[in-house]
């Protein structure tokens, strides 16, 4: 078997309905080296659906994992295979969501109950495809969350040729509480990863859940591979200002705020010129956190907010933005 792929110290979390295109290309405007990982994208809607716009993506998004829904190996592998001639750089597979539609097609979280099929699907991927291919998952599930669960269930899928873990640190409530209710009320237990760590030292382990800024993720790697940011990136995105030169000791600063908005006008050109009809709103949608807790960073909100109610805006929206916000574009 290949050697694993060592774990990148940062990556931005998958998360549904945040992670797209927009939100990846700002993200690389503030960090070069962070690895981005898409929403999660189900076997069936790729072999059904639109897949070109699935799976849509610019260059300059890379490096940038394509996450995968699904419970079947010969789905995942198709969908693997896309992944690889489309140029994302990894495959990840979703045994984490919580939510009950995902677990009703028997993917996501529930698919910890089933370590066997998981290296199944682990195995076909891996041998379909020179991707690195990881997974995603929790401590545990329901009553599944003892620490010998989740040491068997990873010492199963690693034996299937799994590249990487990526483990949120809280369990999941299958009844009772909702996907948002999953990222908040099950108590984080860091300390079961970490132990993952100390007794599995040959498997790649990154942690995630509750991780809000740089500081409490260099904590964490006294004790893990990589750690995973999600909502912080979202709520705050210019937290990873500073991960470059901090994580990959590479001196190239990426210009601030006012670079990042030089970089979205261009991606919003682009998609215009691809003929996407709401490519100012796509953008807009991320920016608006891009000063929070900021100087300036109300009236920046609110002039994006107000502008996209006016027919005909344009890319100019950010323009006057950033300069009522003090921003030099």
């Amino acid at each position: 078997m290949p050697a694993r792929t060592a774990a990148p110290p940062l990556t931005v979390a998958p998360m549904m309905d945040r992670t797209d295109r927009a939100f990846r290309c700002m993200m690389r405007a503030i960090t070069h080296r962070t690895l981005l990982v898409t929403e999660m994208v189900t076997t069936g809607a790729l072999l059904r659906g639109p897949r070109g716009r699935l799976l849509a993506h610019d260059a300059v998004e890379r490096p940038l994992s394509l996450q995968l829904g699904g419970d079947e190996p010969a789905a995942l592998t198709e969908c693997a295979r896309m992944a690889a001639d489309l140029g994302y750089d990894e495959v990840d597979l979703n045994v984490g969501c919580p939510s009950s539609r995902v677990s009703q097609g028997n993917f996501g979280v529930i698919l910890m109950g089933d370590p066997d099929r998981v290296a199944r699907c682990v195995e076909a991927m891996r041998a379909a495809v020179p991707l690195p291919v990881t997974v995603k998952h929790r401590i545990g599930f329901d009553d599944r969350d003892r620490y010998e669960d989740l040491r068997a269930f990873v010492d199963r899928v690693a034996e299937a040729g799994a590249d990487r873990f990526a483990v949120h640190a809280r369990k999941a409530w299958l009844q009772g509480l909702s996907p948002k209710e999953n990222r908040e009320i099950p108590p984080l237990r860091p300390e079961e990863v970490w132990r993952l760590k100390a007794e599995r030292p040959q498997l790649p382990i990154v942690i995630n859940g509750g991780v809000r800024d740089l500081d409490a993720a260099a904590a964490h790697l006294a004790h893990v591979d990589g750690v995973m940011i999600g909502r912080g990136a979202w709520d705050d995105p210019l937290i990873f200002a500073d991960a470059d030169s901090r994580f990959y000791g590479q001196d190239d600063p990426q210009g601030g705020p006012a670079a990042v908005v030089r970089a979205m006008l261009g991606w919003i050109e682009a998609r215009a010129a691809e003929g996407a009809p709401n490519a100012l709103r796509e953008a807009v949608r991320p920016l608006l956190n891009l000063l929070a807790g900021r100087p300036g960073a109300r009236v920046w909100r609110r002039t994006l907010t107000e502008g996209l109610q006016v027919p005909g805006a344009g890319p100019r929206l950010l323009i006057d933005a950033a300069a009522r916000a003090g921003l030099a574009v």
